[in-house]
């Protein structure tokens, strides 16, 4: 069973990445639960452009990234859970983020193939207090759109890790717990919702 995590910042390898991985090395400490990391930095992935091309099709008149990578990687029957990690920017998801959420469309219109995957956000954002805890409800609203089961890092909306921290990013203590926390919460429940 696969977990995958999609990096929703522009720039590979930073901030949103590192904490990204803390939560998916939690979640890989789980029997039975493998893990994806996906990255849209330098990616070619468009805005959708409500053209209906999905209506008919499970595709996409975009012959981008998206159709190419990440559609293949999101219909997989074995993917069973989904975890976004974004910068925050202007209090909201990067652009990234949000071009990646509207292109799942076409898995809603045929047949809601994301129904009843596990799904989970963590933001990441410049201060403590810099947005996170909008930019998570505002993915999970859309999650919510594909009929996806949302969980949360168990006490908190999901992870806010703080990249600005005063002893740096690797010592904000307090946002990685929540990033592990939200990692394992996806894998048990994904094991819980497909016990044999």
């Amino acid at each position: 069973m696969k977990i995958l995590g999609i990096s929703c910042s522009p720039r590979k390898e930073k901030s949103t990445e590192y904490c990204l991985k803390k939560a998916l090395l939690a979640a890989e400490k789980i029997d039975g639960i493998d893990t994806i990391t996906y990255s849209l930095a330098q990616k070619n992935i468009n805005g959708c452009i409500a053209c209906d091309y999905c209506r008919s099709q499970l595709g996409c008149s975009q012959k981008d990234d998206f159709l190419n990578e990440l559609l293949p990687i999101l219909k997989d029957p074995q993917l069973k859970g989904i975890l976004i990690a974004t910068p925050v920017y202007f209090g909201s998801m990067s652009s990234q983020c949000k071009a990646f959420i509207d292109r799942m469309l076409p898995l809603r219109r045929n047949g809601f193939m994301l129904r009843n995957k596990v799904a989970g956000v963590l933001a990441v954002g410049g201060s403590r207090n810099g947005g996170q805890e909008l930019t998570i409800q505002a993915l999970h609203a859309s999650l919510l759109i594909q009929d996806c089961i949302i969980v949360s890092d168990s006490s908190h909306f999901g992870s806010t890790c703080w990249e600005r921290h005063p002893d740096g990013l690797e010592n904000d203590t307090i946002g990685l717990e929540t990033a592990a926390n939200l990692g394992k919460k996806i894998a048990e429940t994904i094991l819980l919702l497909n016990k044999a």
